[in-house]
Formats: C-alpha cells, sequence, structure tokens
C-alpha cells in the first residue's frame, strides 16, 4: 500500500516563511554585553584571588559587569 501526499510547489519548501526572521539581538547589543560579561569576570577573578570571600567577588564582578554597560554602549557604535 503507498500513500500519496499532496504535490508541493517546486520553488517553495516547508521551512521557508513568508517574511525574513529578525535576530533576537543585534550585533551591538550581543559585544556590549559580551564584552560587560568579559569585564565583570576578570574584575571577579582578581577580587577573588585577592583573598575576599567568594560572595564579594561575585557582587564586584556583577556590580563591573553592569556599570560598564551604558559606558560600552556609548564607545561602541
Amino acid at each position: 500500500m503507498t500513500i500519496t501526499q499532496p504535490p508541493q510547489p517546486a520553488h517553495s519548501s516547508p521551512n521557508d516563511s513568508a517574511a525574513p526572521a529578525e535576530p533576537f539581538l543585534s550585533v551591538h547589543t550581543t559585544v556590549v554585553l559580551l564584552t560587560a560579561l568579559v569585564i565583570g569576570l576578570v574584575i571577579g577573578g582578581l577580587t577573588a584571588l585577592t583573598g575576599v570571600p567568594v560572595p564579594a567577588a561575585v557582587i564586584a564582578g556583577l556590580t563591573s559587569a553592569g556599570a560598564s554597560a551604558p559606558v560600552l554602549r556609548t564607545l561602541i557604535r
């Protein structure tokens, strides 16, 4: 027994959509957030190496990442 499927047009595929998908984040936003993440990791790691408790190092990293994001937004164009 064979199962027949309805014919599909040759120029379209099931994965095609009517409009192209837009990216979730722009390239600018991605670069700013990744740079802020790296800055936060570096500051948090260096703070942890000084001998302070780990939660204080995490807070220092989060604070530096959060403070650097608006500055990076204006610097990176």
